[in-house]
Order: structure tokens, then sequence, then C-alpha cells
């Protein structure tokens, strides 16, 4: 007899995230989960984003980590409201732990919550969080074969974000491969080519995701 544990830890976090999916839809309020190995540069491309979109809409940053709150006074520093979450250890956020921060935020007076999700590529997959979208940044530094070693996230996400464009005459980085390995997962996510340094690429990714935050706020009204 085999007996796998997983289960009802995995069945109470997706009842716990259908609950988030329905809060935040009854706000119109988007939900983009962000998905990153460690430096691959998650928050300094979530600031770029955000100064990107200006005043269009009111946001706000879940910042998961395993511990500290450097993210998050990065964040609040910019003049963005910030909930921090220290998982403990845990190499992943849960719907859970995202339903407590939503408590602290005046989610009718929304549009955007981003959630930086712990620096991993394996864990975060099977926890459902009750995003509107998953994206996944990989970075030139990391090497053109993540989607070979990690297939699964690229598998899952809506966009594919490729940071650090402006290092690749440093690295040995072969675009071409990389590129490749994502359209054999996923035929149906946008590549996009970003530097959250110089900026090369944010306002195409931007313009992305705003089509998508002002849809579900129409869908809401």
């Amino acid at each position: 007899m085999e007996i796998d544990l997983s289960r009802p830890i995995l069945e109470r976090n997706d009842t716990l995230a259908a609950a988030n999916r329905v809060r935040l839809a009854a706000t119109g309020t988007f939900a983009l989960d962000v998905l990153a190995s460690p430096g691959a540069g998650k928050t300094t491309t979530i600031l770029a984003t955000l100064a990107f979109l200006g005043d269009r809409f009111r946001v706000a940053v879940i910042e998961g980590d395993i511990a500290s709150r450097v993210d998050a006074e990065k964040v609040k520093a910019s003049g963005i409201m910030a909930v921090q979450i220290n998982t403990g250890g845990a190499c992943h956020l849960e719907a859970d732990m995202v339903s407590r921060a939503l408590d602290a935020l005046p989610l009718e007076e929304l549009d955007l919550v981003v959630l930086e999700n712990v620096g991993n590529l394996v864990c975060p997959i099977e926890f459902d969080l009750g995003q509107s979208a998953r994206i996944v940044i990989a970075s030139v530094p990391e090497g053109d074969d993540k989607p070979l070693k990690y297939p699964s996230i690229f598998a899952i996400a809506d966009a594919v974000l490729l940071n650090k464009v402006d290092a690749a005459p440093v690295f040995d980085f072969d675009e071409t491969a990389f590129t490749q390995g994502v359209r054999n997962l996923n035929g149906a996510a946008p590549i996009f080519r970003v530097s959250a340094k110089t900026g090369e690429g944010i306002g195409e990714w931007a313009e992305w995701l705003a089509e998508r935050v002002k849809a579900v706020r129409a869908a809401s009204l």
C-alpha cells in the first residue's frame, strides 16, 4: 500500500487558492505570481515594470522570502505598498500565506498585486496561490539550459522574461537554444527580452501585463 502524504496538503492549498481567486475577482484585482531562481532579478524587474506603468494602476507587492525584509524595504522605498512573508524555511509561497497577506491589503483599492515568490524553480510549481497569471524570469548569467533543467516551470508560464540581456556579450549564452527550449515546452507564452538595469524591453512586457490587468478590472465592473 502506498500513501501519498502530499495529497492532503495540496488539496487544502488548492481549496484556499480557489478562495483567494474568488476574493481577488470580486475586487477586480489582478494577481501576478513571479517565479525565478535566486539572483535572476525578480525584485529589480518588478520595480522597473511598476516604474514604467507609473500611476496607471493601484499596486501592492507581496514579498516572499525565507528570511529578512530586504526586498520589501526596497519596494516600500520606491513608494509602493508592500507586505513581507517570511516562510521560515519553506521554499515556496502557499495559498494560506497569501491569504493572510491579502488581509493586510485594501484589495478594493488595488488593481494589481504582485506576488514575488521565493527564489526557486521547483517547489512553487505545485502550489496554486489564486493568481491570475504566472511568469518566469530567467537571466542570461544563469545559462541557456534552464528550460532543459527545469521544464515544468517553463511549461506552466503565461509569459517568460529573459532578463539581463545587456550582459549577453559577457556570457556564453545561446539565445536561440534558450528560446527553442522554452518553445518545446510552451508554445503559447510570449518571451520578452528585458534588462531591468537599462530598461530594455520593459515597456513591451509591461504593456502585455497592463492589458491583462485592465481586462480583469473591466470584468468586475
